[in-house]
Protein backbone atom coordinates (compact mmCIF):
# COMPACT_ATOMS: atom_id res chain seq x y z
CA UNK A 1 0.00 0.00 0.00
CA UNK A 2 1.52 3.53 -1.02
CA UNK A 3 2.02 6.13 1.54
CA UNK A 4 -1.37 8.33 -0.40
CA UNK A 5 -3.21 5.06 0.21
CA UNK A 6 -2.32 4.44 4.00
CA UNK A 7 -3.17 8.99 4.39
CA UNK A 8 -6.70 8.23 2.82
CA UNK A 9 -7.59 5.35 4.81
CA UNK A 10 -6.48 7.48 7.68
CA UNK A 11 -8.80 10.40 6.44
CA UNK A 12 -11.42 8.18 5.84
CA UNK A 13 -11.63 6.93 9.57
CA UNK A 14 -11.36 10.81 10.42
CA UNK A 15 -14.63 11.77 8.12
CA UNK A 16 -16.76 8.52 9.32
CA UNK A 17 -15.79 9.66 12.63
CA UNK A 18 -16.96 13.27 12.74
CA UNK A 19 -19.63 12.61 10.37
CA UNK A 20 -21.07 10.33 13.50
CA UNK A 21 -20.46 12.81 15.93
CA UNK A 22 -22.09 15.74 13.98
CA UNK A 23 -25.68 14.88 14.96
CA UNK A 24 -25.14 15.31 18.33
CA UNK A 25 -22.27 18.13 18.62
CA UNK A 26 -22.83 20.51 15.02
CA UNK A 27 -19.46 22.56 16.76
CA UNK A 28 -17.69 19.85 14.92
CA UNK A 29 -18.88 20.65 11.51
CA UNK A 30 -15.98 22.32 10.65
CA UNK A 31 -13.42 19.89 11.76
CA UNK A 32 -15.93 17.14 9.54
CA UNK A 33 -14.82 19.93 6.65
CA UNK A 34 -11.67 20.33 6.99
CA UNK A 35 -11.29 15.95 7.28
CA UNK A 36 -13.37 16.10 3.75
CA UNK A 37 -11.16 18.94 2.19
CA UNK A 38 -8.09 16.48 2.64
CA UNK A 39 -9.82 13.56 1.67
CA UNK A 40 -10.75 15.05 -1.49
CA UNK A 41 -7.09 16.39 -2.46
CA UNK A 42 -5.40 12.89 -1.65
CA UNK A 43 -8.91 11.21 -3.67
CA UNK A 44 -7.24 13.72 -6.56
CA UNK A 45 -3.62 12.05 -5.50
CA UNK A 46 -4.92 8.75 -6.76
CA UNK A 47 -6.53 10.14 -9.67
CA UNK A 48 -10.01 9.19 -8.27
CA UNK A 49 -11.34 12.86 -9.51
CA UNK A 50 -14.79 11.74 -9.24
CA UNK A 51 -14.58 10.79 -5.80
CA UNK A 52 -12.49 13.87 -4.74
CA UNK A 53 -14.88 15.95 -6.38
CA UNK A 54 -18.22 14.08 -4.63
CA UNK A 55 -15.71 14.93 -1.20
CA UNK A 56 -14.74 18.50 -1.90
CA UNK A 57 -18.37 19.80 -2.64
CA UNK A 58 -19.76 18.25 0.53
CA UNK A 59 -17.08 20.79 1.86
CA UNK A 60 -18.20 23.41 -0.12
CA UNK A 61 -22.01 22.39 1.14
CA UNK A 62 -20.90 22.18 4.71
CA UNK A 63 -18.83 25.92 4.68
CA UNK A 64 -20.90 27.71 2.91
CA UNK A 65 -23.65 27.23 5.64
CA UNK A 66 -20.94 28.18 8.29
CA UNK A 67 -20.01 30.97 6.49
CA UNK A 68 -23.46 32.50 6.31
CA UNK A 69 -23.65 32.47 10.17
CA UNK A 70 -19.91 33.91 10.60
CA UNK A 71 -18.82 35.02 7.73
CA UNK A 72 -15.52 36.53 9.48
CA UNK A 73 -14.65 33.10 10.60
CA UNK A 74 -15.37 31.00 7.36
CA UNK A 75 -15.34 32.63 4.27
CA UNK A 76 -11.38 31.78 3.92
CA UNK A 77 -11.88 28.29 4.40
CA UNK A 78 -14.73 28.57 1.73
CA UNK A 79 -13.13 29.86 -0.78
CA UNK A 80 -10.03 27.40 -0.34
CA UNK A 81 -12.61 24.49 -0.46
CA UNK A 82 -13.98 26.46 -3.90
CA UNK A 83 -10.67 26.79 -5.32
CA UNK A 84 -10.51 22.78 -4.56
CA UNK A 85 -13.60 22.14 -6.29
CA UNK A 86 -12.77 24.07 -9.46
CA UNK A 87 -9.55 21.98 -9.88
CA UNK A 88 -11.72 18.94 -9.84
CA UNK A 89 -14.24 19.91 -12.08
CA UNK A 90 -11.40 21.00 -14.78
CA UNK A 91 -10.24 17.90 -14.39
CA UNK A 92 -13.48 16.19 -15.31
CA UNK A 93 -13.33 18.03 -18.43
CA UNK A 94 -16.36 20.42 -16.87
CA UNK A 95 -15.09 23.50 -18.05
CA UNK A 96 -17.76 25.88 -17.11
CA UNK A 97 -18.40 24.81 -13.85
CA UNK A 98 -14.83 24.64 -12.78
CA UNK A 99 -14.79 28.34 -14.03
CA UNK A 100 -18.25 29.23 -12.02
CA UNK A 101 -16.67 27.70 -8.97
CA UNK A 102 -12.99 29.75 -9.61
CA UNK A 103 -14.80 32.66 -10.04
CA UNK A 104 -16.71 32.81 -6.69
CA UNK A 105 -13.62 31.96 -4.93
CA UNK A 106 -12.13 35.13 -6.69
CA UNK A 107 -14.92 37.89 -5.83
CA UNK A 108 -14.67 35.96 -2.00
CA UNK A 109 -11.10 36.59 -1.52
CA UNK A 110 -10.89 40.03 -3.18
CA UNK A 111 -13.63 40.27 -0.49
CA UNK A 112 -10.99 39.33 2.00
CA UNK A 113 -8.31 41.28 0.68
CA UNK A 114 -10.58 44.66 0.60
CA UNK A 115 -11.26 43.73 4.40
CA UNK A 116 -8.31 42.25 5.71
CA UNK A 117 -5.75 43.09 2.87
CA UNK A 118 -2.31 41.80 3.04
CA UNK A 119 -3.05 38.20 4.49
CA UNK A 120 -5.38 37.01 1.82
CA UNK A 121 -3.41 38.80 -1.00
CA UNK A 122 -1.40 35.29 -2.27
CA UNK A 123 -4.79 33.50 -2.21
CA UNK A 124 -5.97 36.15 -4.45
CA UNK A 125 -3.21 35.55 -6.62
CA UNK A 126 -3.56 31.46 -7.20
CA UNK A 127 -7.34 32.10 -7.63
CA UNK A 128 -7.08 34.41 -10.22
CA UNK A 129 -3.93 32.01 -11.87
CA UNK A 130 -6.50 29.02 -11.45
CA UNK A 131 -9.03 31.38 -13.23
CA UNK A 132 -6.96 32.19 -16.29
CA UNK A 133 -6.69 28.85 -16.18
CA UNK A 134 -10.49 27.77 -16.64
CA UNK A 135 -10.75 30.79 -19.16
CA UNK A 136 -8.14 29.45 -21.41
CA UNK A 137 -10.07 26.27 -21.45
CA UNK A 138 -12.97 28.18 -22.67
CA UNK A 139 -11.11 29.58 -25.32
CA UNK A 140 -11.53 33.43 -23.73
CA UNK A 141 -7.90 34.21 -24.28
CA UNK A 142 -8.10 37.48 -23.26
CA UNK A 143 -9.90 37.53 -20.01
CA UNK A 144 -7.30 34.15 -19.02
CA UNK A 145 -4.44 37.15 -19.85
CA UNK A 146 -6.61 39.92 -17.59
CA UNK A 147 -6.69 37.08 -14.77
CA UNK A 148 -3.26 36.19 -14.97
CA UNK A 149 -1.97 40.42 -15.37
CA UNK A 150 -3.31 40.96 -12.63
CA UNK A 151 -2.14 37.76 -10.37
CA UNK A 152 1.43 39.15 -12.21
CA UNK A 153 0.80 42.20 -10.28
CA UNK A 154 0.14 40.62 -7.13
CA UNK A 155 3.01 38.16 -6.58
CA UNK A 156 5.45 41.12 -8.30
CA UNK A 157 4.79 43.10 -4.87
CA UNK A 158 4.56 39.96 -2.69
CA UNK A 159 7.67 39.16 -3.83
CA UNK A 160 10.04 42.14 -4.09
CA UNK A 161 8.81 41.91 -0.35
CA UNK A 162 9.17 37.79 0.41
CA UNK A 163 11.58 36.51 -2.19
CA UNK A 164 11.70 33.17 -0.76
CA UNK A 165 8.25 32.27 -0.20
CA UNK A 166 6.66 34.12 -3.35
CA UNK A 167 8.87 34.57 -6.72
CA UNK A 168 8.30 30.69 -7.54
CA UNK A 169 4.99 31.68 -7.46
CA UNK A 170 5.60 35.00 -9.72
CA UNK A 171 7.31 32.66 -12.03
CA UNK A 172 4.61 30.64 -12.49
CA UNK A 173 2.47 33.22 -13.00
CA UNK A 174 4.86 34.87 -15.63
CA UNK A 175 4.72 31.55 -17.72
CA UNK A 176 1.17 31.18 -17.93
CA UNK A 177 1.44 35.03 -19.08
CA UNK A 178 3.42 33.69 -22.12
CA UNK A 179 1.34 30.86 -22.67
CA UNK A 180 -1.87 33.44 -23.22
CA UNK A 181 0.31 36.02 -25.18
CA UNK A 182 1.63 33.19 -27.31
CA UNK A 183 -1.61 32.62 -28.21
CA UNK A 184 -3.20 35.90 -29.20
CA UNK A 185 0.06 36.32 -31.41
CA UNK A 186 1.71 38.78 -28.98
CA UNK A 187 5.04 37.06 -29.72
CA UNK A 188 7.53 39.57 -28.65
CA UNK A 189 5.42 40.16 -25.31
CA UNK A 190 5.40 36.44 -24.55
CA UNK A 191 8.80 36.03 -24.86
CA UNK A 192 9.85 38.44 -22.70
CA UNK A 193 7.42 37.00 -20.07
CA UNK A 194 9.47 33.57 -20.53
CA UNK A 195 12.40 34.78 -20.14
CA UNK A 196 11.89 36.75 -16.73
CA UNK A 197 10.54 32.95 -15.42
CA UNK A 198 13.17 31.46 -16.61
CA UNK A 199 15.80 33.94 -15.19
CA UNK A 200 14.09 33.73 -11.67
CA UNK A 201 13.56 29.54 -11.73
CA UNK A 202 17.46 29.53 -12.75
CA UNK A 203 18.34 31.71 -9.34
CA UNK A 204 15.75 29.50 -7.53
CA UNK A 205 17.90 26.74 -8.77
CA UNK A 206 20.97 27.51 -7.63
CA UNK A 207 19.94 27.22 -3.97
CA UNK A 208 17.50 24.31 -4.79
CA UNK A 209 18.14 22.58 -7.61
CA UNK A 210 15.73 19.48 -6.95
CA UNK A 211 13.06 21.56 -6.62
CA UNK A 212 13.53 23.90 -9.44
CA UNK A 213 15.94 22.45 -12.05
CA UNK A 214 12.88 21.03 -13.62
CA UNK A 215 11.13 24.51 -14.51
CA UNK A 216 14.12 26.35 -15.59
CA UNK A 217 13.96 23.16 -18.39
CA UNK A 218 10.73 23.73 -19.06
CA UNK A 219 10.62 27.80 -19.31
CA UNK A 220 13.80 26.62 -21.59
CA UNK A 221 11.80 24.95 -24.06
CA UNK A 222 9.53 27.31 -23.91
CA UNK A 223 11.74 30.14 -25.21
CA UNK A 224 13.24 28.18 -27.68
CA UNK A 225 10.25 27.79 -29.24
CA UNK A 226 8.82 31.09 -29.00
CA UNK A 227 12.58 32.12 -30.52
CA UNK A 228 12.02 30.02 -33.65
CA UNK A 229 8.43 31.08 -34.18
CA UNK A 230 9.80 34.98 -34.51
CA UNK A 231 12.56 33.59 -36.19
CA UNK A 232 15.07 33.81 -34.54
CA UNK A 233 16.77 30.12 -34.87
CA UNK A 234 20.36 30.32 -33.15
CA UNK A 235 18.96 31.97 -29.81
CA UNK A 236 16.38 29.04 -30.30
CA UNK A 237 19.09 26.14 -30.50
CA UNK A 238 21.03 27.85 -27.50
CA UNK A 239 17.87 28.05 -25.36
CA UNK A 240 17.08 23.76 -26.32
CA UNK A 241 20.82 22.82 -25.82
CA UNK A 242 20.18 24.03 -22.76
CA UNK A 243 17.08 22.36 -21.96
CA UNK A 244 18.87 19.20 -23.12
CA UNK A 245 21.45 19.19 -20.57
CA UNK A 246 19.32 20.21 -17.58
CA UNK A 247 17.02 17.38 -18.93
CA UNK A 248 19.98 15.05 -19.47
CA UNK A 249 21.21 15.38 -15.87
CA UNK A 250 18.19 15.27 -14.70
CA UNK A 251 17.36 11.53 -15.95
CA UNK A 252 20.71 10.43 -15.04
CA UNK A 253 19.77 11.88 -11.05
CA UNK A 254 16.20 10.65 -10.99
CA UNK A 255 15.79 7.87 -13.64
CA UNK A 256 12.98 7.05 -16.11
CA UNK A 257 10.63 10.24 -14.24
CA UNK A 258 12.93 12.77 -16.85
CA UNK A 259 13.19 10.82 -20.20
CA UNK A 260 9.90 11.89 -21.65
CA UNK A 261 11.02 15.77 -21.61
CA UNK A 262 14.34 14.61 -22.33
CA UNK A 263 12.98 12.53 -25.62
CA UNK A 264 10.69 15.68 -26.74
CA UNK A 265 13.80 18.58 -25.59
CA UNK A 266 15.93 16.31 -28.45
CA UNK A 267 12.99 16.15 -30.95
CA UNK A 268 13.41 20.09 -30.64
CA UNK A 269 16.33 20.51 -30.84
CA UNK A 270 16.32 18.28 -34.11
CA UNK A 271 13.69 20.91 -35.45
CA UNK A 272 16.02 24.01 -34.52
CA UNK A 273 19.00 22.00 -36.36
CA UNK A 274 17.22 21.57 -39.38
CA UNK A 275 16.40 24.97 -39.30
CA UNK A 276 19.78 26.06 -39.47
CA UNK A 277 20.11 23.33 -41.88
CA UNK A 278 22.80 21.27 -39.86
CA UNK A 279 20.89 18.06 -41.06
CA UNK A 280 23.48 15.45 -39.65
CA UNK A 281 23.29 16.82 -36.16
CA UNK A 282 19.69 16.96 -36.61
CA UNK A 283 19.30 13.45 -37.21
CA UNK A 284 21.56 12.76 -34.07
CA UNK A 285 19.36 14.33 -32.27
CA UNK A 286 15.86 13.08 -33.58
CA UNK A 287 17.23 9.41 -33.38
CA UNK A 288 18.30 9.88 -29.49
CA UNK A 289 14.56 11.07 -29.18
CA UNK A 290 13.53 7.86 -31.19
CA UNK A 291 15.59 5.22 -29.04
CA UNK A 292 14.03 6.66 -25.50
CA UNK A 293 10.88 6.85 -26.94
CA UNK A 294 11.63 3.10 -27.65
CA UNK A 295 12.47 2.16 -24.56
CA UNK A 296 9.09 3.97 -22.80
CA UNK A 297 7.02 2.29 -25.00
CA UNK A 298 8.08 -1.30 -23.85
CA UNK A 299 6.57 -0.30 -20.57
CA UNK A 300 3.67 2.05 -21.46
CA UNK A 301 3.01 1.76 -25.04
CA UNK A 302 -0.54 2.88 -24.78
CA UNK A 303 1.48 6.21 -23.68
CA UNK A 304 4.67 6.33 -25.57
CA UNK A 305 3.84 4.44 -28.93
CA UNK A 306 2.38 7.62 -30.49
CA UNK A 307 5.25 9.46 -29.72
CA UNK A 308 7.96 6.90 -31.11
CA UNK A 309 5.84 7.04 -34.39
CA UNK A 310 6.46 10.94 -34.68
CA UNK A 311 10.05 10.71 -34.09
CA UNK A 312 10.25 7.99 -36.61
CA UNK A 313 8.38 10.09 -39.14
CA UNK A 314 10.45 12.73 -38.18
CA UNK A 315 13.62 10.76 -38.41
CA UNK A 316 12.21 9.96 -41.90
CA UNK A 317 12.01 13.14 -42.64
CA UNK A 318 15.66 14.19 -41.71
CA UNK A 319 17.20 10.99 -43.60
CA UNK A 320 15.23 12.36 -46.73
CA UNK A 321 16.60 15.44 -46.40
CA UNK A 322 20.44 13.86 -46.28
CA UNK A 323 19.36 11.71 -49.39
CA UNK A 324 19.30 8.31 -47.64
CA UNK A 325 16.32 7.38 -48.76
CA UNK A 326 15.84 3.94 -48.50
CA UNK A 327 16.98 4.43 -44.43
CA UNK A 328 13.91 7.54 -44.61
CA UNK A 329 11.32 4.68 -46.08
CA UNK A 330 12.43 1.84 -43.57
CA UNK A 331 11.52 4.83 -40.59
CA UNK A 332 8.49 6.17 -42.26
CA UNK A 333 7.29 2.38 -42.90
CA UNK A 334 7.68 1.60 -39.16
CA UNK A 335 5.64 4.78 -38.21
CA UNK A 336 3.24 3.70 -40.55
CA UNK A 337 2.90 0.23 -38.80
CA UNK A 338 2.85 1.93 -35.54
CA UNK A 339 -0.22 3.79 -35.81
CA UNK A 340 -1.98 1.07 -37.57
CA UNK A 341 -1.96 -0.76 -34.62
CA UNK A 342 -2.93 2.39 -33.13
CA UNK A 343 -6.02 3.15 -35.04
CA UNK A 344 -7.22 -0.63 -34.38
CA UNK A 345 -8.00 0.22 -30.58
CA UNK A 346 -7.46 4.03 -30.76
CA UNK A 347 -9.28 5.72 -33.73
CA UNK A 348 -8.57 9.35 -32.40
CA UNK A 349 -5.22 8.11 -33.43
CA UNK A 350 -6.52 8.01 -37.71
CA UNK A 351 -5.17 11.54 -38.22
CA UNK A 352 -1.92 10.47 -37.65
CA UNK A 353 -1.55 7.72 -39.84
CA UNK A 354 -2.80 9.88 -42.18
CA UNK A 355 0.04 12.15 -42.02
CA UNK A 356 2.51 9.37 -41.11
Amino acid sequence: MSALEDALTAVAEVVKVRRAMVAERPEVLPELATALNNQSAILSGLGRTEDALAAVQEAVEIRRGLAAERPDAFLPDLASSLNNQSLMLRGLGRSEDALAAVQEAVELHRGLVASHSEPFRPYLASSLNNASLMLGDLGRREDALAATDESVEIRRELAAAHPETYLHNLASSLSNRSDWLIGLGRGEEALAAVEEAGEIYRGLAQTRPESFLPNLANALSTRSAMLIALDRREDALAAIEEAVGVYRGLAQERGESFLPELATALGNRSGCLTALDRREDALVAIEEAGEIYRGLAEARPGAFLPRLATALSNRSGALTGLERREDALAAVDEAVNIRRELVATRPDALPDLATA
